[in-house]
Order: C-alpha cells, then structure tokens, then sequence
C-alpha cells in the first residue's frame, strides 16, 4: 500500500478503496509535478463520494491543522484530481468535531468547557466556508418554511462569485 501514507485515518484504521484511490491520486501528484514541497507532508483523514441532484461531488476531509497549507495549493490541487476523476467536483473540508451541548442538571459534568469552535453552529458555518474556499462569504439568510424545512441563500463575494458559484 503505497498510498497509505497520505491516508492516515483515525484510530490507525485502513482506508478503503475509495479513499485509496484519492491517496494514490495526490501521491502521483507529488511526485510528477512541482507541488511536491508543499504536499510532501500533508494528508488527509477520510474522503466520500457524494451524489446530490444526478451530479457527483468527491469531499476529501484534511486535519484542521493542515488546512492553511491545503487552502495554498488547493486551486491547483483540485484542478489536477478534477482532470483525473473524470470532471466530477473535488471540495476540500476540514476535520471537525462537535461536541455535545451541555445539559443541566447532569450526574456527570463535562471536565472542560466546550470551546465555540466545537459548537454546532460553529462546525457548520467553518464548513460552509470551506467549501466555497476561493470565494468570501459576505451574507447569509436563512428561510424557514411552514413545513419546518430550511433553506439557506448564501451571498458570496462578487469578485470571485463567478468562479466558484457553478460548485455551490
């Protein structure tokens, strides 16, 4: 398993066939083009292929640590695994983890305070920002049917809303 270092799941867990084939897929990019100094030591934690209107999208999840270096070759990067998957949209997201809200009156109490950036709310809006990464987000309203269901219009930055909002 040559891809196995740039999949390194949670729990030292083997990663799949699909998420084989994304490890392969920026490991051969390392070594043919000239992303090999800023991907040589990054990796990524899981990826899934998702369907969603007949259209196929793969999100590939990264360590939020390694984000920042992600989010500097990431145009290129998705560019390259478009080409290689067949023109099905490639999206970045960062690893995150929610943890549950605080009950009262509970026999056990959490030891720490939950810090904001494991809240719902949080975890959800620094997805959305990932995965319009190139773009800004600049507004945000939300609408709320009779049925209970929501939809959420999200208003990019009009410099880059063109070449990310065909994604979105």
């Amino acid at each position: 398993m040559v891809f196995g270092s740039k999949v390194i799941k949670a729990g030292g867990a083997e990663p799949d066939a699909f998420e084989g084939q994304i490890g392969q897929a920026i490991l051969e990019l390392e070594m043919n083009s000239d992303l090999k100094p800023q991907l040589r030591d990054l990796y990524i934690t899981r990826a899934r292929e998702i369907e969603f209107n007949s259209k196929k999208a793969i999100v590939i999840y990264v360590p939020v640590p390694k984000q920042k270096a992600f989010q500097k070759v990431q145009t290129r990067l998705v560019r390259e695994l478009e080409k290689k998957f067949s023109g099905k949209h490639v999206v970045f997201i960062g690893e995150r983890r929610i943890l549950p809200k605080p009950q009262r009156g509970r026999r056990d109490p959490n030891k720490q305070k939950r810090p904001r950036s494991r809240t719902l709310t949080a975890v959800y809006d620094a997805i959305l920002e990932d995965l319009v990464f190139p773009a800004e987000v600049v507004g945000k309203r939300m609408r709320v049917k009779l049925d209970g269901s929501q939809l959420i219009k999200v208003h990019l930055d009009k410099n880059q809303q063109t070449t990310i909002e065909h994604k979105v």
